[in-house]
């Protein structure tokens, strides 16, 4: 985590404005809490409706990559934003999608980590490039191209670019985790 307190902190439920309890109800109705993350974007209403909208994308079955692989990219953004909350929180969903709590431990080592199919492996390098050039080279291009549709390979780009946003965001506002959750040691200090 890079900061130990939030800078703007998390709205408690009993303080929501009927604007927030109105963006609220569907995850109340699904969770039966709001998370820390949604609590602290509470600040700004109009803001976080068009951040749900495009994340609801990003997590649902429109996204046209399927989930284990969308969450691959998502970790490796996560961890290298070092965003300690988005790691967390996406480790649990990678488990329900299907990545073994190895797999979830290599991704910190990125694409050339022996035992990644080639397809694993592209879709790390693209997180990567994006990450760091945001830009996809031929290469890596080429190798997404052959193992997923035009369609997949553009949602690679709207998941990192998703999940670097709620990264930048995250960090920067402090959202510390939610009770119960512990941080990966990695991810202590960024």
């Amino acid at each position: 985590m890079r900061l130990s307190a939030p800078r703007i902190a998390p709205i408690p439920p009993e303080q929501f404005t009927e604007e927030q309890h109105e963006i609220a109800r569907p995850m109340l109705d699904r969770r039966g809490k709001v998370l820390n993350i949604f609590r602290t974007q509470m600040a700004h209403p109009e803001a976080m409706r068009a951040f749900l909208a495009f994340g609801s994308y990003v997590l649902s079955k429109r996204n046209t990559l399927p989930a284990r692989e969308r969450e691959l990219v998502i970790l490796r953004i996560g961890y290298l934003c070092r965003a300690g909350y988005e790691w967390t929180q996406h480790h649990a969903i990678g488990l329900r999608a299907g990545l073994t709590a190895d797999e979830i431990e290599r991704i910190k080592k990125g694409p050339d980590a022996p035992g990644w199919s080639a397809a694993d492996a592209a879709l790390l390098r693209a997180a990567d490039e994006l990450h760091a050039d945001q830009f996809i080279t031929d290469a890596t291009w080429a190798a997404l191209s052959a193992h997923f549709a035009p369609k997949q390979c553009v949602d690679v780009i709207y998941t990192a670019g998703q999940y670097t946003l709620v990264s930048m965001m995250l960090n920067s506002l402090g959202v510390q985790l939610d009770e119960g959750q512990v941080l990966d040691p990695d991810l202590r200090k960024g």
